[in-house]
């Protein structure tokens, strides 16, 4: 099963590519300003997996990955400085693409040994190594190869071109990046990555809305978030791994939500709430690990706040 390489997908493969894993730029005008929730770090991704046991072993057989339990309380996945978090359910998730979580990406070195390396390993193509690069004029060809793989539980999965192997990617789709964008550097601290200013469409004529902005990519802690128009899961996909007429909430599908730690989950809900981001469950609180709550984030994704106090892993 492959995916066709159209112009946006060119382009979001590109953005990744500038931006895979390398310290973020200095500020510049605009993004220079404390987030509203000060120490909010990237927590987790929450896969739902009728085998949470066999989803495991699978991201510790494939990936930079290490077998830890949450809170000493649930097998989970550590990756360098965050998990890979799993609920079970009784009947496998939807996989549709339709949901503002896209994909979830490690990096590679040497991608075409670790292409052979996955090939062997048995893993699940839904597409084979390929040569980006080619795609722009800017680039060298043999410099940015990515290849798709699908988990067990069908979550899609990016290697691509990286200084490290690392978990380095998280990719959304968004109706209105400039609106998903504000909402993660305002609220948790997330750096731009690139300035796109001179790529972004011109200003609307009197009257009209503002177009969305096109490929945006951010720092959250060691996690790239890389923003997509939700519009090329519309043309981009197979019919098979798409539904969307409109994003959908990620609550329910194979990527749950995901979630920011915060040092006090009172007082992050206390903002929240003060600008107008709705609150989906209020806090509940399990006696001497964490607490959490969860919000609705940008084109209805799912995002758990959680109040931390658990030993983690060391960070790699």
């Amino acid at each position: 099963m492959s995916i066709r390489i159209g112009a946006l997908l060119a382009s979001a493969l590109l953005t990744s590519a500038a931006c895979s894993q390398s310290p973020p730029p200095a500020a510049t005008a605009g993004t220079s300003e404390a987030p509203l929730i000060a120490g909010a770090h990237f927590h987790h991704v929450h896969i739902n997996s009728v085998d949470p046991a066999a989803s495991i072993a699978y991201y510790l057989k494939h990936f930079n990955a290490k077998p830890a339990k949450f809170a000493g309380l649930t097998d989970a996945v550590w990756v360098q400085k965050s998990w890979l978090l799993f609920t079970k359910v009784a009947t496998k998730a939807s996989t549709k693409i339709n949901s503002p979580i896209w994909h979830i990406g490690w990096g590679t070195p040497d991608p075409k040994q670790e292409f052979k390396r996955q090939t062997e390993l048995g893993n699940t193509f839904f597409q084979p190594l390929t040569d980006i690069s080619t795609a722009s004029a800017n680039w060298d060809p043999d410099t940015f190869y990515f290849m798709y793989v699908a988990s067990p539980d069908r979550t899609l999965i990016e290697l691509n071109t990286a200084p490290t192997d690392n978990f380095g990617h998280l990719h959304l789709l968004s109706a209105d990046t400039n609106a998903a964008a504000d909402f993660y550097m305002k609220f948790f601290g997330a750096t731009p990555k690139t300035s796109s200013t001179a790529r972004q469409p011109p200003p609307p004529a009197s009257g009209q809305s503002p177009p969305p902005r096109r490929p945006a990519s951010f720092m959250i802690d060691n996690v790239n978030l890389i923003l997509m128009p939700a519009s090329y899961a519309k043309t981009e996909f197979p019919a098979d791994w798409v539904g969307i007429s409109e994003l959908q909430p990620s609550r329910g599908t194979v990527n749950d939500h995901i979630g920011f730690s915060v040092p006090n989950l009172d007082n992050a809900l206390k903002i929240m709430r003060a600008n107008g981001v709705k609150i989906t469950s209020e806090p509940v609180d399990v006696p001497g690990k964490f607490r959490y709550a969860f919000i609705e984030g940008p084109d209805r994704i799912a995002i758990e706040l959680i109040e931390d106090h658990t030993g983690h892993p060391p960070e790699e």
